[in-house]
């Protein structure tokens, strides 16, 4: 499998760890941490992710079950995660203001043992909402009941564009920032909703009128004009001069693969996805943190093939910012910015 990755991380630092001097408290041993922002530029809602291997490896009792996090004498949210999608918690995660050059001293508390249910407010979301007990006709789906939520759907080889299947056409995913969803069909190009509020809106959306979101609403609209266009951070491969979109595939599933208060995730699985004369197995993760506008597209693919792409929208107010041709290294960038939304 070839792995195409993002990583952003701070310097951590595992320091001490100290038994509590109050026995009766429910969280007895304290781990200290140190958190360095290292530029000169202030970090707002910066997430710290510390592996759970590398916990356990220095502090063997570690119970991330019944722990929570301190700063500046504060619990702040913090959510243990599973990012490689095995079933089991792989790291913790909280969030962090930092100012430029910033040093903080952050405690994470923890019982030996026990499990403690917390209750942060939610600042991401994932959800796939799909209709049940209807029939197909001409690749609609006709069905009076209600969508429900569901953790996981394999994609009807009926289903394609505007089947009235999935709510708002396929997955979404949110921060506190901006929305997201892609088309779960042969198009599988991702869409931005704008968002007015910080709250979580997409078990709203689409639940009062199919196509109601291209309207404006009060927690915002559809604004970006997919078309026949990637959308914006699409899968794609470049083959003999032309952009192939991940349309012909043999079978297609999609799962919530973490749905918590800090951060989400969806993962979709392409088998025999049809590319010339090959086929390639494709899993893709789109996840989100709070105070983020950003998703992150981590990508597997089976064989290794070299020439994955993506892209996004042409728009004649929003040309494209391309980066200095000198700049050349590890990392690019394509972006677009102007007045480009549907409203």
């Amino acid at each position: 499998m070839k792995k195409y990755l993002i990583i952003l991380s701070l310097m951590i630092a595992l320091l001490s760890c100290a038994s509590n001097n109050n026995k009766k408290s429910p969280y007895p041993q304290t781990i200290e941490v140190r958190v360095v922002n290292p530029i000169d530029v202030q970090r707002n809602d910066q997430p710290v992710g510390i592996k759970l291997a590398e916990l356990k490896a220095k502090y063997k009792d570690f119970n991330e079950d019944n722990c929570l996090v301190i700063l500046n004498e504060t619990e702040i949210p913090h959510q243990v995660v599973d990012h490689n999608g095995d079933g089991k918690a792989d790291g913790l995660l909280f969030l962090v203001n930092m100012k430029p050059k910033e040093e903080l001293m952050v405690l994470i508390k923890y019982s030996k043992t026990g499990k403690t249910q917390h209750n942060y407010v939610k600042r991401t979301q994932a959800e796939i909402s799909r209709k049940f007990n209807g029939t197909w006709k001409d690749h609609k789906y006709i069905s009076k009941s209600p969508f429900k939520n569901v953790d996981f759907t394999r994609v009807p080889d009926e289903n394609t564009d505007h089947s009235f299947l999935y709510r708002y056409e396929g997955p979404g995913w949110e921060s506190d920032k901006v929305g997201y969803r892609f088309y779960l069909d042969w198009r599988n190009a991702i869409d931005i909703f704008g968002k007015k509020t910080n709250a979580m809106v997409l078990q709203n959306v689409g639940q009062d009128g199919y196509d109601s979101y291209h309207e404006m609403n009060d927690w915002g609209m559809d604004i970006l004009k997919v078309g026949n266009s990637l959308g914006i951070g699409s899968i794609a491969m470049w083959h003999k001069g032309k952009v192939q979109m991940v349309s012909k595939v043999d079978s297609t599933t999609c799962k919530i693969a973490i749905n918590g208060p800090l951060c989400s995730a969806i993962v979709t699985n392409y088998y025999g996805w049809a590319v010339g004369n090959k086929k390639y197995d494709l899993s893709s993760r789109l996840s989100i943190k709070a105070g983020s506008r950003m998703t992150r597209h981590d990508l597997k693919i089976a064989p290794q093939s070299d020439n994955l792409c993506t892209g996004m929208g042409k728009d004649k107010n929003a040309a494209p910012i391309l980066p200095n041709k000198s700049a050349e290294g590890d990392w690019t960038f394509l972006a677009q910015y102007g007045r480009q939304s549907l409203n």
